[in-house]
């Protein structure tokens, strides 16, 4: 089988900036580093230092892992894992008594930030003309490269203002270091200005004509996607949250994005981008994949189900029918211990959310994180194929968990994520090992570095979805629930809630939509019945009003800071 291709960066160009208190070594020319003068000179350089923006992605500390950070503060997962799994169930109860549980996420987040700073600074002033067969080729090569960077800077600034609010913005690369906060509305400005010059920079080339190789980097039509996703959050997060209503985005030279502005950019990227529904919601999630990849049935229920992956790849996958529908992800691989960090560059999602103390086929063993909210399962119409589509019942033969033996964890409910989780096979020997393990035929199968799912941060039925939270129409709506196989509805605010919650269940999004929509403040109004490790129990999350759906700055920032940040309040 062919080896991976998409190997995570793990060791990047680093920028070496050499001082000393002797004039002689001033005038010395670094042979061994590379520097701001004498990088950032020929598509190389350039490659190598957006594979350095993007690895900023990675952090070591799972609960800095956005995705994991999300789903555990989401109303419809429990903390779980075990009982010594503590750090998650302080996420899931919105506790912090470490203090720094989010510092990885506000480092990594500034260490890509400045990354993107260098590229956008120094790739302007760059003659790549001697590299390409024509002078438009190599402009197409800088406009993308400066609007990628453009994006990445938008999007860990959307990340850090999620989690904590109003951040210092260090936009340039001499920009002091101890800048205090931005308010709220000069961060999103920030934002949405880099997105908007993003969009304006970057080639319109349509999706389907995009290589194969460069699938995982943003593009003008993702960055479409997140001017949408940003005005919602920042018009939801300022009426609902901070009772200053507003229906307008506001850009740094004083201007703003209206919704109809919005739209447009939601409409360009409909009609234009080639982006389309996977026909089968199902089909988006390597579960659909596992029977053909073990060439038997091992889970029964997408046999009688016709389920065929259209893989992670594009629309040209290594393996699957193509995807037309994802747009903007997060790519891993498998990681090894013998490298420094090396777990991170595996899908730590998958791997704490799969079954605890349950090794079965198809479905592994995890740590049992972020259980379902059974609430979910019960409200969902079983006519709608994403409720088995997304949720993993256990002791159902049929979803090969026939077998599962319970009491392994806290918070048991009965009910696991099946979108990202452990997924595994014979490997024809007797051994069973990850289903991704064999298809790229990796040496090492340790079940906690075989996740090389990747995760999705962006789908096109987001952008539908949006569209019509927007425009308040119900085109958008409809398209997703036609591909579920649900009738046409009218616009309603309910409805597009209820469409938003079962389209994109335990993909990262619910935490951040019921903050906005200031549904976070009674989300959490009830008491479930569960089973802790054996012993029946009961669960209620203790989510507090007066942290306004803010996360703690890490408080070695705010000691390093010496005392110029101040801590979100309720922390």
């Amino acid at each position: 089988m062919k080896k991976i291709k998409y190997f995570i960066v793990m060791a990047i160009s680093t920028v070496i900036v050499a001082t000393s208190c002797t004039d002689k070594y001033l005038d010395t020319e670094n042979l061994y580093g590379k520097s701001l003068e004498s990088y950032y000179k020929t598509p190389t350089d350039i490659e190598e230092a957006m594979a350095g923006v993007y690895n900023a992605m990675y952090t070591p500390n799972v609960h800095s892992n956005e995705s994991m950070a999300a789903c555990l503060m989401s109303d419809m997962m429990l903390g779980g894992g075990g009982p010594d799994d503590k750090s998650a169930k302080w996420v899931d109860n919105f506790e912090d008594p470490l203090e720094d549980t989010y510092r990885n996420m506000w480092t990594q987040s500034y260490n890509g930030i400045s990354r993107a700073n260098a590229i956008i600074e120094k790739t302007a002033d760059a003659d790549f003309s001697s590299y390409f067969s024509s002078p438009e080729e190599a402009q197409q090569f800088k406009d993308q490269a400066i609007g990628e960077a453009l994006f990445m800077r938008a999007f860990y600034y959307f990340r850090l203002a999620k989690f904590f609010g109003g951040v210092p913005l260090i936009i340039a690369l001499d920009t002091p270091r101890d800048s205090p906060r931005a308010t709220y509305s000069e961060t999103f400005a920030q934002i949405a200005s880099d997105l908007k010059l993003a969009i304006e920079t970057m080639p319109d080339t349509p999706f389907p004509s995009i290589p194969t190789s460069s699938y995982g980097h943003a593009n003008k039509w993702v960055a479409e996607a997140y001017l949408g996703r940003v005005y919602l959050f920042y018009t939801g997060y300022m009426t609902n949250m901070e009772g200053t209503s507003t229906s307008e985005l506001p850009l740094v030279d004083g201007g703003s994005l209206s919704a109809s502005d919005v739209a447009s950019y939601l409409e360009d990227c409909i009609n234009n981008s080639g982006h389309q529904l996977t026909p089968d919601f199902r089909n988006l999630w390597p579960y659909s994949y596992v029977n053909q990849a073990a060439g038997t049935t091992v889970l029964p229920w997408a046999a009688t189900e016709g389920l065929s992956w259209v893989g992670q790849d594009g629309s040209s996958p290594t393996f699957g029918s193509g995807n037309f529908e994802t747009m903007f992800v997060q790519r891993f691989s498998f990681g090894d211990w013998q490298w420094s960090n090396g777990a991170i560059y595996t899908n730590r999602l998958c791997l704490f959310t799969a079954l605890r103390g349950n090794s079965l086929s198809p479905f592994g063993q995890g740590w049992g994180w972020c259980t379902v909210n059974p609430k979910l399962w019960n409200s969902w119409d079983a006519a709608d194929p994403r409720k088995e589509g997304s949720i993993l019942e256990v002791g159902n033969a049929d979803q090969g968990t026939g077998a599962y033996a319970p009491n392994q964890g806290d918070h048991e409910t009965g009910f696991f994520s099946k979108k990202y989780t452990a997924l595994q096979h014979d490997d024809g020997s007797g051994s069973v090992k990850g289903m991704f393990v064999q298809m790229y035929d990796w040496g090492n199968a340790d079940i906690q570095l075989m996740h090389a799912q990747d995760f999705i941060f962006m789908r096109y039925a987001d952008v539908l979805l949006m569209h019509s939270e927007i425009t308040q129409t119900a085109d958008g709506l409809n398209a997703v629930r036609a591909r579920a196989g649900l009738p046409a509805i009218g616009y309603s605010l309910a409805a597009l809630k209820q469409e938003r919650l079962h389209e994109f269940a335990f993909e990262g999004l619910r935490w951040f939509d019921i903050v906005r929509w200031g549904d976070v403040d009674t989300a959490f109004d009830y008491t479930l019945n569960v089973n802790n490790s054996g012993t029946p129990a009961t669960y209620h999350a203790n989510y507090r009003t007066e942290t306004k759906g803010l996360v703690p700055i890490p408080e070695t920032e705010i000691r390093l800071s010496n005392g110029i940040y101040q801590q979100n309040p309720g922390w």
